[in-house]
């Protein structure tokens, strides 16, 4: 597998790696939602944590650890999503970190942004794309199901957030040979949004 940072576009969102250009509009898009940071992600975006935040992701990009990209909608950073835990020697890679701005959700965006994501991933060699999601987010347990990943498991107690609280995460996974069904779903799904 060798994933390399690039555009990735489609008809409904623009993903771009995640650039010093993004920064304030990811910003606003974070500080959109005050309520989801301390209840459902185990970092947070919103107000003070922005900064802390921010450097943490340009670090962790810049030594490779992940790849972030900025959604852009209508030329508008709306939000992020990021590949992270890339492992090369076992063809795997996750896809998350993903927040979208309230007005984003329910529609073409998670989709369209997910088909170019697995697309890349599966393209670029991947064997397995994994998807983990706090057991408390039933909207992202719902979505990444949806997609046609299977649940694999829980682990009790998997993190520690931000706030304090232990999560639970659930692990979800698509491999290669299901791919090419779960990319038929999704571009039927996008072609309502047509």
């Amino acid at each position: 597998m060798k994933l390399v940072p690039q555009v990735l576009e489609n008809a409904f969102v623009r993903l771009e790696p995640m650039e010093d250009a993004h920064r304030e509009g990811l910003r606003a898009a974070c500080n959109a939602d005050q309520r989801i940071w301390t209840e459902l992600y185990p970092f947070s975006w919103a107000n003070e944590q922005f900064e802390p935040t921010w450097e943490k992701l340009r670090r962790d990009q810049a030594e490779g650890s992940n790849q972030p990209y900025a959604v852009l909608v209508g030329g508008e950073v709306v939000g992020i999503t990021t590949f992270y835990a890339i492992e090369p020697a076992n063809a795997a890679v996750a896809v998350g970190g993903t927040y979208y701005r309230p007005d984003q959700r329910g529609g073409a965006t998670n989709p369209a942004a997910k088909r170019l994501m697995m697309g890349h991933a599966f393209g670029a060699g991947a064997r397995r794309v994994v998807y983990h999601v706090d057991a408390l987010n039933l909207r992202s347990r719902a979505a990444v199901t949806k997609l046609g990943a299977v649940q694999e498991g829980i682990m009790r107690q998997d993190r520690v957030t931000w706030t304090g609280r232990l999560r639970d995460t659930v692990v979800f996974s698509i491999l290669a040979d299901e791919w090419p069904s779960v990319r038929d779903r999704l571009e039927a799904r996008l072609a309502v949004f047509a």
